[in-house]
């Protein structure tokens, strides 16, 4: 039964499980040229890693001008995550985080080969933007560091592509991704193995215009030390202290003299510089040629390189998931707020279909997760009033899926989108298909619940809904409300037979009854 609904301006805590003493986290890294994966045990709040696994693919070694996976990198991208999925598979969902960047997000079809990545792990697979991939490396970076309050720039030169950060302790203040990254660069500019002055001056002057789009704020907003992040700013920190360059640092003069090192080879398989692997050597000619370009344009002097990256921001991220630090609460509380929401009635659609979900979340196998994700969309199912009250669900989830979201990966920003879309007249399944299938099920649910919510309190008004009862037995809904509501409420009695059409059209069957 669902009782009368708080009346706050702020939406109520989603609330989550909290996270057990002892308890084993793990993140895992699909990156475009390693796969890693790091376990950590939550020790008096921390994390304390015990096991570090990286295997080099080359994803995106394997990826064409279709958006095509090649069918041996595929092959091998699989079996990595079939290992990993070994050590992992066992652990609570809630306690695994996989995340897939630059590569992926370039599959012209991703779905098949995140559906085997996640038959090999025994977990979910989130592919996430370069924005968000970002500030997971800065979050991983800044953790490994003193918290002095000081301004860092943070360069992550992966192999796809390069994020750029500029943050104060764990706070990400700019951030930019650039499909430049140590194998892509490789391919896109040496593909014959050729080394010549010429061709890097062209390739240095197109990846430094890329670079140029954020320079300027950049530069502007400066820094007080710059970090880089990734095993391509890694390798070239060991070849600087190897060639007795540097004691370990990167200085704008030691990595001219290693460009000039490199050069001379005239061929990527005759680079032989001190400290340089036999399994760096292909991609270290892109690595080299982004890191100078961003030394150039951005007017860097010296970095230092981390141990950390994006696999332990995401441990981190995990863990503030966990607990209540989830970034993704203030990212929903600031659409709210840039787009005008009700907060009153937003209070009220999530109050009941909380209600709703806690009825019926045993027999649908709905989890805390589904109720998180329920509840951000009850807060922002109105967004799309402040484009116009036409077609605003439309609207909505447009903003969603294309909006900047520190904290969600773009699968979640894809059903929350879904959840919006789906609010009210016809169920868009095209909203929902889209979806890796582990998720289409229970994001059709949540509609299920969200519509319902957003049904009984069209009207806007204070006053709360009937006392309400919702069983579910597979497809079938029987929603019971108080005896004699509908009597006085014919508008939503319409509503709800108009419900009824809506859900049979998606192979449900919803049944009213009074008392």
């Amino acid at each position: 039964m669902v009782a009368e609904q708080p009346q706050a301006l702020d939406p109520p805590a989603v609330g989550g499980a909290t996270l057990a003493e002892d308890a084993l986290l793990a993140a895992v890294d699909l990156g475009s040229n390693s796969f890693h994966m790091v376990v950590a045990r939550h020790v008096l709040g921390q994390l304390r890693v015990i096991d570090r696994l990286r295997e080099t693919v080359r994803l995106a070694e394997g990826l064409d001008g279709d958006g095509e996976l090649r069918a041996d990198v595929r092959a091998r991208a699989l079996a990595c995550l079939t290992r990993f999925g070994q050590r992992i598979r066992a652990l609570p969902a809630q306690q695994v985080r996989v995340v897939a960047t630059n590569t992926v997000r370039q599959l012209r079809a991703p779905r098949a080969f995140l559906q085997a990545a996640e038959a090999a792990l025994g977990h979910g697979v989130e592919v996430i933007s370069g924005r968000e991939e970002a500030r997971l490396i800065h979050l991983g970076v800044t953790h490994a560091l003193p918290a002095r309050g000081r301004r860092r720039l943070v360069i992550d030169i992966g192999g796809g592509s390069t994020e750029f950060i500029i943050g104060r302790d764990h706070e990400a203040l700019e951030r930019e991704s650039l499909q430049v990254g140590c194998v892509a660069s490789t391919r896109r500019f040496f593909a014959d193995g050729k080394l010549s002055r010429k061709r890097w001056k062209e390739a240095l002057t197109e990846i430094s215009a890329e670079m140029q789009q954020f320079a300027r704020s950049y530069r502007q907003r400066g820094w007080d030390e710059a970090i880089g992040s990734s095993g391509t700013i890694k390798a070239i920190s060991r070849i600087a202290a190897a060639s007795k360059l540097t004691r370990g640092a990167i200085t704008a003069q030691a990595l001219a003299e290693l460009v000039e090192r490199t050069l001379a080879a005239e061929r990527i398989d005759a680079i032989a510089l001190p400290g340089l692997s036999a399994e760096r050597r292909p991609v270290i000619a892109g690595g080299l040629l982004a890191l100078q370009a961003a030394f150039t344009v951005l007017g860097i002097e010296r970095m230092q390189a981390s141990k950390a990256a994006l696999r332990e921001g995401v441990l981190h991220d995990l863990l503030g998931r966990a607990g209540e630090r989830d970034p993704r609460d203030g990212s929903v509380a600031a659409l709210m707020q840039r787009y005008g929401v009700d907060r009153e009635q937003a209070a009220r659609v999530e109050h009941t279909a909380l209600a709703l979900f806690d009825q019926c979340a045993p027999a649908w196998q709905l989890d805390a997760d589904d109720r998180r994700m329920l509840a951000w969309a009850a807060r922002v199912h109105e967004i799309g009033l402040a484009v116009a009250h036409s077609l605003h669900h439309v609207h909505g989830a447009y903003l969603i899926e294309h909006s900047d979201i520190a904290g969600f990966s773009h699968t979640e920003q894809q059903a929350l989108a879904a959840l919006v879309r789906c609010q009210r007249r016809a169920i868009a399944m095209a909203a929902i298909t889209p979806l890796p299938r582990r998720l289409e099920t229970r994001t059709l649910r949540c509609a299920l619940l969200l519509r319902l919510a957003v049904l009984l309190h069209r009207s806007h008004d204070r006053d709360p809904p009937p006392s309400l009862r919702l069983h579910v037995e597979g497809s079938a809904l029987c929603l019971r409300l108080g005896k004699g509501w509908l009597h006085g409420h014919a508008l939503t009695a319409q509503d709800l037979e108009r419900e009824r059409e809506e859900v049979a059209q998606v192979g449900h069957a919803l049944t009213i009854r009074s008392g």
